[in-house]
């Protein structure tokens, strides 16, 4: 196994048209494999405008011990100020509204953010905020949790509730993590697409008019 390169190294990926709400989709951490592609071109055929930025300048892991050296190289808030500033050109540039979709580090990241108050919705996969990322969640939030190797969503979860975010709680008790991000083909593994289903239909209810 190894660290490889990725297509486009350091671009971010867009798809759909500029001006449609705007989805921001963040790998896992392995990187932006291809999986992520095959997440992003079916919400574009459905109406949004989709970037994927690549958060590791270039590079994806191929095991677990090679995504550990990646995400340990992240900085967490570089990151967060890219992901920032797409939300802020997407909004210029007439998207009506914003969401992001995580998975692991990236929906960690799309949490985050979300507690700023500058999105409209986000999904997030295989990821939690600790009792020490303190902060509300003000807009609408949709979770997916694997049942094998994923977080444990408990603690974040009534947290939410306690708080009165609007939440939508998915598991996935026979999936790995970062099941979804892997593609949405007809091939894939029946809760893949069901996951997927999921998130755009949240997606159209809190981002399009």
């Amino acid at each position: 196994m190894a660290i490889v390169p990725i297509p486009f190294r350091g671009t971010t990926l867009e798809y759909g048209t500029l001006g449609r709400p705007l989805v921001i989709l963040l790998h896992d951490w392995y990187g932006r494999l291809a999986g992520m592609e095959h997440y992003g071109i079916p919400l574009a055929q459905r109406g949004f405008h989709v970037l994927i930025p690549d958060l590791y300048d270039g590079w994806a892991a191929t095991d677990d011990a090679d995504a550990a050296v990646l995400l340990a190289r992240l900085n967490p808030t570089v990151a967060m100020n890219m992901i920032e500033e797409f939300v802020r050109s997407g909004r210029t540039n007439g998207a009506p509204r914003v969401g992001l979709v995580g998975f692991s580090v990236g929906g960690w990241l799309a949490l985050l953010l979300a507690q700023s108050g500058i999105l409209d919705a986000v999904v997030a996969y295989d990821a939690v905020l600790n009792e020490r990322e303190v902060g509300v969640l003000p807009c609408p939030v949709q979770l997916h949790f694997a049942g094998e190797n994923g977080s444990d969503p408990e603690l974040f979860v009534a947290r939410l509730l306690d708080d009165g975010t609007t939440l939508e709680r998915f598991d996935y008790f026979r999936a790995a993590r970062s099941f979804a991000s892997r593609s949405v083909s007809a091939s894939t593994a029946e809760s893949d697409a069901l996951a997927f289903a999921r998130t755009t239909s949240f997606l159209e209810k809190y981002l399009v008019d």
